[in-house]
């Protein structure tokens, strides 16, 4: 919630809900509200004003309804301050402009301005981690000796000195939430020399007495990925790996450290579900329920489809010089992009966001792309050769690549305008993919960083690199790098095919995958390679490809009995890829409902393990080839019934995923700046995305700007 929405009667009703669950038992109820408010990576962040008030809104309701509750005030570490590119706006920078010198940079006090008034704060705390990332790739490294201390006292800078001011001068008990980074696939030092030089420093702050306010220290004993750093796992946790606990139990022996729990458990507790306050969470007997009818009707449709093969009214039928049956595909793609790229709180994000899988548009996308290339270039490889393939190839690569730059410098001009808000396009918020909470989750990072430099005379010829290699442009849009790279390529791919060398092909492909898999290696400097890295989801295109130049061959392969039995397998998988997904906790849901057939850590583990999306878990792999050539086969069986109910609306968008691709970033930037949507009511975003799509149909169907906007 937008911090200038924290009125009274919100705080209040927040208060009475905390009232209602809250069991504090022989410990303080600590509130830490909207923390690392200083920090640019959070929603509330760098809004000075803004924050102090809805702070005394908050701390007000809860002395009112929950006085043993104890609020708590708690910045990030202003040792970097103010981070990354500020997300400010020009009044918020103007108020936390210290030295009045027109601009928020490293002289300016990184506290004071976001200090409510002492008498509602009960606690201070500050966010304290060693980290020399600074939101870039993984880097592993051993702390100074004095990082720490550094970063609570200031090292000799006083409006650094967080503990001296508000802790000490405050009277304050004093709260630090901390953790080491470490990443396994970075080198650099190991795991324990990190995390045990980080530890010694927090546990001679706690014995030193120097720091006798130091009251209570929160680790953050947790995984968590980062996505803007090729989605890399960081391991916060001093306790998950037996060897690093028991380090840490042989250092920590002789602390004063008081050990948690910090609240007895509640009788209730053994037995609540963690999914969301006021979810449905469908467990049990009704959860498996729903998995039996599902799994029931999915084979039933299969046996159906069989049995009637050949003889069947409602089999596909569709015009010989193109398969509609991709195209109704891509156009579910296409739709699953722009749902979720306009990023509304809707409806439409329960059956867009991994909810038919553990899959995203994305790579729907890379491999239907694929093979609509093989199945276009196969007779043109016959009829007009290689060369043909390359001109073709070469220009449509070319033609991707103009698009690009355009959209790229449309999105830089637009938003340089002053009544227009950028920063859906231009910054990317992480969204991490674990549990709330997660270290990576909320941060925002500046997409079109440097790219200013284009407004100067003269031009700062490092931005026009930047802007010619797309390593800016907005989120929504940079896999159309991937796209220019991939079509390079595809000529050597079609010929090798055309030699019957498919499993080579393959095999050099899944090698790829598996080197990008390892290395995390980058080839390209483009933006795209942080979402799409090229060794990885080349892969995707590659099976696309070779699937689509071979497509009569496979098709004629799986109405053979053996065909049949694994097309049975995949049917089958699909489903329960499709059903494990719906265990999600941390799916956004307007709905709130979700299967609950296993525990939420056993899900976030597995996840992390085999479903992430930037390096293409092979769990994520799997699940979208099975999920693709399941609903291919439910189109060939049942074509004419579901061709009559929503062939008429994907189809047309599956024929022009391009068109819609460029429009769809201008739909996000406009949606960001209507100020109904940015209340975040359910049914106004649903009525919203309704509104966005029907119009892209509407612009498709009508040819609105084709002859300017490629197709």
């Amino acid at each position: 919630m937008p911090l200038d929405r924290i009125d009274g009667p919100t705080s209040q009703t927040f208060a009475e809900d905390l009232a209602a669950i809250a069991r504090p038992e022989g410990a303080e109820l600590l509130i830490r509200f909207a923390p690392d408010m200083n920090a640019p990576w959070v929603a509330w962040g760098q809004q000075p004003a803004a924050y102090r008030a809805a702070f005394g809104q908050v701390a007000a309701a809860m002395r009112d309804t929950l006085p043993s509750a104890r609020m708590v005030w708690s910045p990030a570490a202003g040792t970097d301050y103010p981070f990354a590119a500020g997300r400010a706006a020009e009044g918020a920078i103007a108020e936390a402009d210290t030295t009045g010198d027109g601009r928020l940079d490293s002289a300016d006090d990184p506290y004071g301005p976001y200090a409510p008034d002492p008498t509602e704060v009960d606690w201070v705390g500050l966010s304290v981690f060693h980290d020399d990332t600074g939101g870039g790739p993984a880097v592993n490294t051993v702390p100074p000796d004095d990082e720490l201390l550094t970063a609570l006292t200031g090292g000799g800078r006083p409006d650094l000195d967080f503990y001296g001011r508000f802790a000490e001068e405050d009277a304050h008990p004093m709260l630090i939430e901390t953790a080491a980074f470490f990443s396994p696939s970075a080198a650099g030092p190991s795991e324990l020399e990190i995390k045990q030089a980080w530890w010694r420093q927090v546990l001679e702050a706690v014995d030193s007495g120097d720091l006798d306010r130091l009251a209570a220290v929160v680790w953050r004993d947790t995984t968590t990925t980062r996505g803007v750093v090729g989605e890399s796992v960081i391991d916060w946790s001093i306790s998950l790996d037996p060897a690093i606990r028991a380090a840490f139990l042989a250092d920590a022996a002789d602390s004063e450290l008081t050990w948690g729990p910090v609240r007895a458990p509640s009788e209730s507790d053994g037995d609540a579900p963690s999914a969301r306050e006021g979810a449905v969470a469908l467990g049990g007997v009704l959860g498996w329920l729903v998995v039996a009818l599902v799994l029931a009707a999915v084979v039933a449709l299969f046996v159906i489809a069989v049995l009637r093969r050949g003889r069947s009214g409602l089999a596909y039928t569709g015009p010989p010089n193109r398969d509609q049956r991709i195209d109704l595909l891509r156009g579910v793609a296409i739709v699953f992009v722009v749902v979720n790229h306009i990023g509304l709180v809707s409806l439409f994000q329960d059956v867009t966001q991994e909810a038919v899988g553990v899959v995203s548009g994305a790579e729907l996308f890379v491999l239907l792309s694929g093979a609509v290339l093989g199945l276009v270039y196969r007779p043109k490889l016959v009829s007009g050769g290689i060369g043909e393939v390359v001109l073709r190839t070469a220009g449509r690569s070319r033609k991707l690549y103009v698009t690009a730059l355009v959209v790229v410098l449309l999105v830089f001009f637009v938003t340089r305008l002053p009544f227009v808000d950028g920063t859906t396009v231009t910054t990317f918020t992480d969204q991490g993919t674990g549990a709330a909470g997660s270290g990576a989750t909320g941060r925002v990072y500046d997409l079109y960083s440097g790219a200013d430099r284009l407004l100067q005379y003269p031009v700062d010829p490092q931005a026009v690199i930047d802007v010619l290699l797309l390593r800016v442009g907005p989120w929504q849009f940079n896999v159309m790098g991937l796209y220019v790279v991939l079509l390079l390529i595809s000529p050597l791919v079609l010929w090798a095919l055309s030699r019957r060398w498919w499993a080579p092909v393959l095999a050099v492909s899944i090698g790829l995958y598996v080197v990008g898999m390892l290395t995390r290696q980058r080839l390209l400097p483009s933006q795209f390679e942080d979402s799409f890295p090229l060794l990885v989801w080349q892969l995707l295109f590659v099976v696309g490809l070779t699937a689509g130049f071979h497509r009569r061959e496979i098709l004629e392969w799986f109405r053979s009995r053996a065909g049949l039995v694994v097309l049975g397998v995949v049917v089958i998988a699909a489903t329960l890829f499709m059903l494990f997904s719906w265990n999600n906790p941390y799916t956004v849901s307007p709905l709130d409902a979700r299967l609950a057939l296993m525990p939420d850590n056993v899900f976030r583990t597995l996840y992390e393990q085999g479903f992430l999306r930037t390096y293409l878990a092979p769990g994520r792999l799997l699940n979208v080839l099975v999920l693709v050539v399941a609903l291919y086969a439910l189109l060939s069986a049942y074509w004419r019934p579901v061709n009559a109910v929503v062939g008429w609306f994907f189809i047309p968008l599956g024929q022009a995923t391009l068109y819609v691709f460029v429009m769809h970033v201008f739909f996000a930037l406009i949606a960001a700046n209507v100020p109904v949507l940015a209340s975040g009511g359910v049914w106004i975003d649903t009525l919203a995305n309704a509104v966005i799509l029907a119009l892209l149909w509407v612009m498709v169907r009508t040819r609105f700007l084709f002859r300017i906007v490629p197709r």
